[in-house]
């Protein structure tokens, strides 16, 4: 028997011979707040296309008792091996299986999730079983295009709530009969069950009423601001069933914010689960709201694409995700009464930048990626697969129309409901509706991997009038390791032409949108007129490309990209800038004093928060080591100055607090943090309330201010499951030998902590200014890893792999440690992918500090 890795060719196999029709699940969860295991009972009917044959079906379970194949009980013993049931001697038509086994509760988010609220010592559990877990629960043919109608029938304790992908039926003693779903996929089923708080509504349109409900746990009931989340997905229902032309097509839209999720949301059939951390305890920035708003319609836009219509297996993966990211930005930019028009100047600051540095990685892929099986699958969740292919679908409507895009779309619902498709049946549509061949467009921007450069050649004369312009497309080699080779692309792209006004402003003065295409497309369309200050290419981001400015522009840039009085050419050119950084073509304190003449002058908070964050990076990492603390030293300061210019309650001063707790060194400074926790000293409009006091706590025991007593009373004032993760944090973050022993020996000696708490430790383990405290364990990862990555389960391995690995200690000697490692080890190819593309980043760190050191000397 294989083991627990599916191969695509298998699935294949499979789904040639059979074709499922039901599955009925019945599953004991009476004993749920003991833990433990749970009877899980499967019956399923399905049909074969050739006698006398064998398959198998998927199941993850601790014990099984029976298994009985159209009415002839077989040996558990010897048919149930690994995560396999062999089904041997199946019947030509109709056949039925039966499955008892004792499934096991997880704490790692997947399966059947079990997690106990400190607040009420209460048991929630949820299921998440994207990409092959619904074997964790019950048995399943574990592939999307085997799909099937599910009943569930569950038993819970007294005084629970069950929700399931169909309506809630009324319990009776304790045991919910749910009414068979639409046929769907077994990764999309889902149940959720515990004493959960509800609010509920309806959606009502031409006639029809959908039910909505809206779930958390009790404890963070006064938080849940249910009228913004109903809004929001009533303003998803509208556009996406105008712009789809086909009605919601389930029952009921629950969504259910769950604790200890992994992922940021799923998107099961009429029961998305969200993470509760959307469930705001503190005040939060307006880039917080959105980014909730982006996930609530990006889940509501899968029950469309990715429900209704399935991807056959999962190398079709990136066009779930990435028309979901595409359609829920579309829609926050254009659906009436949206709080966020601005939601490309989000895009392009965030899902861009994730995209164009995962595809500068190693491992980076063709978006329509090789998924050779289900190991492939679950490292595949990365910016390539959401942010790149969103990027090309934004290319790809501006190419062939947006009307003639959402057409398609329409065309391509209708066609396939309820059914598996192939990319190859989108791009159908599409050119049926717009004309145009995409089979080019679709090889060159789908079937290969690395990102184009784009930069302007501008020429004029002595009069300041342009003579000729051209724009310039680059294919730089792909990154040692990628396969493939550098291709050049055609893009369809805006240019944009800024003058200064007389108030200082920047103001657009001229657009024109083109398609390049080649290494040299001339624009004749700005021969003639006057050379304005800043030519931007890819204004209004159509394409996916970086792009680089002329050296006029670049210079006038510097000096006034606060100015400019849209959001959006200001994102890309903070974008550019923070890429040129990563790309050691500008010197990390060359980055600083960029950042620090601009922000003050910048109004979108989620653009704040991203510079934020990529300054403390650019320092930590990017900066001549020699320079590092003079250059904390200078935005320290200024996060502090800004901290107090700030407006009284906005937005910008809750942002500016963070940032300097962050980053808070000097006795003055950490005085001043202990001053606003314990009420001594108050700035006016700054609540300082439960997570930015946990902001401060932690940053306190990382520079050795607090100790556990500390700690411990911070956590009596929040004894709940984010106080817990945030005192886990702070006692992994103090900067003591035996503190990081004891973090080390909780995530790496011990698979007991849930996967929540584990990613809390790690994050305080790391400290970037603890460099030779971490040194030691260098060694001790590559000496753990391998096993570690056989014996965990996949979420909790990696946030090891990736949470651990010694990406602050960029130095020759971590490149070569882990380079013997990747020679010597043998690991499997996901776990290779994730220690090469850390090994990237240390590779990266290495040019930039050279190229900041060489800054320092000129």
């Amino acid at each position: 028997m294989p083991g627990t890795n599916l191969t695509r060719e298998e699935a294949q196999q499979r789904a040639e011979l059979l074709t499922v029709d039901s599955y009925e699940i019945d599953l004991d969860l009476s004993g749920a707040q003991g833990g433990g295991t749970y009877r899980s009972v499967t019956t399923v009917r399905f049909d074969v296309a050739r006698g006398g044959t064998e398959s198998f079906i998927d199941l993850v379970a601790p014990t099984v008792h029976e298994v009985v194949l159209n009415g002839d009980p077989l040996d558990p013993a010897e048919v149930f091996k690994d995560s396999r049931i062999a089904l041997p001697g199946l019947l030509e038509g109709p056949n039925v299986l039966r499955v008892v086994a004792d499934c096991a509760y997880t704490n790692t988010g997947e399966g059947l999730h079990r997690f106990v609220d400190p607040v009420d010592e209460q048991a929630y559990l949820y299921t998440q079983f994207e990409v092959p877990d619904a074997r964790r629960v019950f048995a399943s043919f574990e592939q999307p295009d085997l799909k099937a109608t599910f009943k569930f029938t569950v038993k819970a304790p007294e005084g629970w709530t069950v929700i399931s992908n169909s309506p809630a039926p009324e319990p009776k003693d304790n045991v919910w009969s749910f009414e068979p779903t639409p046929r769907i996929s077994t990764y999309i089923t889902a149940l959720i069950a515990g004493p959960y708080h509800s609010v509920h509504s309806v959606y009502e349109k031409d006639g029809r009423s959908v039910p909505l409900g809206i779930y958390c746990r009790p404890s963070l009931a006064e938080f849940l601001d249910a009228d913004a989340i109903f809004e929001v997905t009533r303003q998803g229902f509208d556009w996406f069933q105008e712009k789809f032309d086909y009605a919601y097509p389930f029952k009921k839209y629950d969504q259910l914010f769950v604790p200890e999720f992994n992922a940021g949301a799923m998107e099961n059939a009429g029961a998305v689960t969200i993470r509760d951390q959307y469930v705001f305890r503190s005040k939060v920035t307006d880039a917080a709201y959105e980014v909730r708003a982006e996930t609530i319609l990006h889940e509501l836009a899968h029950m469309w694409f990715g429900d209704l219509v399935t991807m056959e297996w999962w190398n079709d993966l990136w066009l779930n995700e990435s028309f979901a990211t595409y359609t829920s930005i579309a829609c926050q930019a254009a659906a009436p009464g949206s709080r966020w028009p601005h939601s490309w100047t989000t895009f392009a600051n965030s899902m861009k930048t994730w995209a164009y540095r995962q595809d500068q990685l190693p491992s980076t892929h063709p978006i329509m990626a090789d998924i050779r099986d289900l190991d492939d699958v679950l490292v595949n969740f990365d910016g390539i697969t959401y942010a790149k292919g969103a990027s090309v679908l934004k290319q790809l409507v501006a190419y062939v129309g947006e009307d003639e895009f959402f057409k398609g779309v329409q065309a391509y619902f209708k066609r396939h409901a309820f059914g598996n498709t192939r990319l190859s049946d989108l791009l159908g549509a599409l050119e049926e509706t717009s004309g145009r061949d995409l089979k080019t467009w679709s090889k060159k921007w789908l079937e290969t991997a690395g990102i184009n450069i784009l930069r302007p050649e501008v020429e004029t004369d002595a009069d300041g009038v342009i003579t000729s312009f051209a724009v310039r497309q680059e294919a730089p080699a792909l990154p040692a390791g990628a396969k493939g080779e550098p291709v050049l692309r055609p893009h369809r792209i805006a240019i944009g032409l800024y003058d200064l006004s007389d108030a200082g402003k920047l103001v657009r003065t001229d657009r024109i949108e083109l398609d390049v295409d080649g290494e040299l497309t001339a624009v004749p369309q700005l021969t003639g007129k006057r050379r304005p200050a800043v030519v931007l290419l890819n204004d209004d981001d159509l394409s996916y490309a970086k792009v680089r400015l002329d050296e006029r522009s670049l210079a006038v840039v510097t000096e006034h990209l606060g100015d400019f009085t849209e959001s959006l050419p200001r994102a890309l050119c903070w974008a550019s800038a923070w890429d040129m950084t990563r790309d050691a073509e500008l010197a990390a304190r060359d980055y600083l004093s960029l950042v620090l003449s601009g922000i003050g002058k910048e109004s979108d908070i989620g653009v704040v928060q991203s510079l934020h964050r990529q300054v403390k990076l650019a320092i930590d990492l990017y900066a001549d080591p020699s320079a590092r603390e003079a250059l904390l030293t200078r935005w320290t300061d200024a996060t502090l100055a800004h901290l107090r210019a700030a407006e009284a309650g906005s937005d910008h001063q809750l942002a500016w607090a963070r940032a300097f707790a962050a980053t808070a060194r000097t006795p003055e400074q950490l005085d001043l943090l202990e001053a606003l926790l314990d009420g001594a000293q108050t700035i006016e409009g700054l609540a300082v309330d439960t997570e930015l006091r946990w902001a401060f706590v932690e940053r306190l025991a990382a520079v050795g201010r607090y100790d556990e007593t500390e700690i411990a009373a911070e956590y009596e004032r929040d004894r709940t499951a984010a106080g817990e993760r945030h005192a886990a944090t702070a006692r992994a973050a103090r900067p003591t030998p035996e503190a990081k022993a004891e973090a080390w020996a909780s995530v790496v000696d011990s698979d007991k902590l849930p996967n929540a708490v584990q990613e809390a430790v790690i994050g305080g383990f790391v400290q970037t200014d603890q460099r030779e405290l971490l040194a030691p364990y260098t060694e001790r990862y590559f000496e753990v890893l391998k096993d570690v990555w056989a014996s965990r389960s996949h979420e909790m391995a990696q946030q090891i792999a990736v949470g651990l690995y010694p990406a602050v200690q960029v130095s020759e000697d971590t490149l070569a440690r882990t380079d013997t490692w990747l020679s010597t080890a043998e690991p499997n190819a996901a776990l290779r992918r994730l220690v090469s593309e850390s090994r990237a980043g240390i590779e990266r760190a290495l040019k930039a500090q050279a190229a900041d050191a060489a800054a320092t000397t000129h």
